[in-house]
């Protein structure tokens, strides 16, 4: 695995981002990880894991079109890179292995 690992929160917002689409601009990522993590999140929190991991090559942005619903600002939206994806796979890799190796134990050693 490369050195460039997410955390979990970044590993969430990902995998959000993945899953929204065209869709993924801050408000709909904040929506759909509450809903599922059933908790309230940070919008700055949100925001600055985005940031980082556009800095780190794993998200792209865009600027949207302004609305009059939203008094003329622009959404930015933000789209999964390949590499954002072999970054996903390889954790996945990694954390089934480890969960397989505790399943494998004996329960008297957990």
């Amino acid at each position: 695995m490369k050195k460039n690992r997410l955390g979990e929160f970044q590993e969430l917002i990902l995998m959000a981002v993945i899953l929204l689409r065209e869709q993924a601009h801050g408000n709909e990522i904040q929506r759909e990880l509450e809903s599922r993590l059933n908790e309230r999140l940070s919008m700055g929190a949100i925001q600055t894991a985005l940031k980082r991991m556009e800095d780190k090559g794993l998200l792209t942005s865009e600027w949207g079109e302004a609305t009059p619903v939203r008094g003329g600002k622009r959404r930015k939206y933000y789209t999964a890179t390949p590499y954002a994806r072999k970054v996903l796979e390889e954790m996945t890799q990694v954390r089934s292995q480890m969960w397989q190796s505790i399943h494998d134990l004996k329960p008297e050693r957990l």
